[in-house]
């Protein structure tokens, strides 16, 4: 049998007990990556969560203008059920916001009965609606 050298016994010594003290526990750099990978994965939470608030408020506004062209509408129909050709244009509060509505009636093939079209915009927005609506009226629909 070889005899082993006293250094290399108390080298073999010192691996183990290395070995040791790295099997309790996490280095520096071991935590301190943990801590990037965690604050960027953070990062993307927090976008993804703003980004789904924004896209709540476009989904409210959508819905409200949505509303407000069905009741242009039923109004349109119950204040006249044969309305005249033409486009008409106001204003309303509804719910939380002002709104501005466009209501144009068109001609059908059939005489009798006409196409009314109803666009919701924004206050502020002129030119994109967030609701567009159709429906019929006329002589030939009434009950």
């Amino acid at each position: 049998m070889a005899k082993s050298s006293p250094a290399a016994s108390t080298a073999v010594a010192a691996d183990r007990l290395s070995a040791r003290r790295r099997a309790y526990g996490f280095t520096l750099l071991e935590v301190l990556i943990g801590l990037v990978v965690l604050s960027l994965a953070l990062l993307a939470l927090t976008r993804t969560a703003a980004l789904q608030v924004d896209n709540l408020g476009q989904l409210r506004d959508r819905t409200m203008a949505g509303w407000l062209a069905q009741d242009i509408l039923a109004e349109t129909r119950i204040g006249n059920p044969f309305p005249a050709l033409g486009t008409g244009n106001g204003t309303r509060r509804f719910g939380p916001a002002d709104w501005r509505w466009e209501v144009t009636v068109q001609p059908t093939q059939v005489a009798t009965i006409r196409r009314i079209d109803v666009r919701i915009f924004a206050g502020s927005d002129r030119e994109t609606p967030l609701a567009q609506l159709s429906g019929l009226a006329g002589q030939d629909l009434s009950p």
